[in-house]
């Protein structure tokens, strides 16, 4: 009787098992639709001027998404979908972020395109660089360098033997 069971639990599915695909069963996995630069563009330009899709863009961009991570998304569906490959995705966007653009400036809607510099943050690094670099001057000139304000600031610990299953005997 314990023979039978055992083999009746090399016959049960292994946990997961539903949770995974066969190799290629993926739309991704297959051979893309649109082969070459224009033929995605074909395919996104038309439908990236339908008025439900302006609607929704307008909407989005409106909320101060980056015009870059939206192309992204479009482009990665598009490579999820089995449209095209990730090289030809990544050759579109830009052809995609111009036409968002254009919808948005047709619209009169400001946009952020993502490509921005960040001023206020570049300043705040330049700020602590220099605090930094005035700090390591002012430790120079006092004649203090810095293995005498480590000591300073080392408090000693006091070890404690170990104790536990998995500690080391002395």
């Amino acid at each position: 009787m314990a023979v039978n069971n055992v083999e009746q639990r090399f016959e049960a599915p292994i946990p997961g098992m539903a949770m995974t695909h066969e190799l290629g069963a993926r739309p991704w996995q297959q051979p893309p639709k649109q082969t070459s630069v224009e033929e995605a563009l074909q395919y996104y330009l038309p439908r990236m001027q339908d008025d439900a899709f302006t609607d929704g863009l307008l909407n989005v961009i409106e909320m101060g998404m980056p015009l870059t991570t939206l192309a992204n998304t479009i482009q990665l569906a598009g490579v999820m979908e089995g449209r095209h490959s990730v090289d030809v995705g990544i050759l579109i966007m830009p052809v995609l972020i111009e036409m968002m653009q254009l919808v948005a400036e047709a619209e009169g809607v400001e946009y952020v395109t993502g490509m921005e510099r960040d001023i206020k943050r570049e300043t705040k690094d330049s700020d602590i660089s220099a605090a930094l670099a005035t700090l390591k001057d002012n430790l120079d000139n006092e004649g203090m360098d810095e293995p005498q304000i480590k000591d300073m600031d080392i408090v000693e610990e006091q070890d404690e033997p170990s104790m536990g299953l998995m500690a080391r005997r002395g």
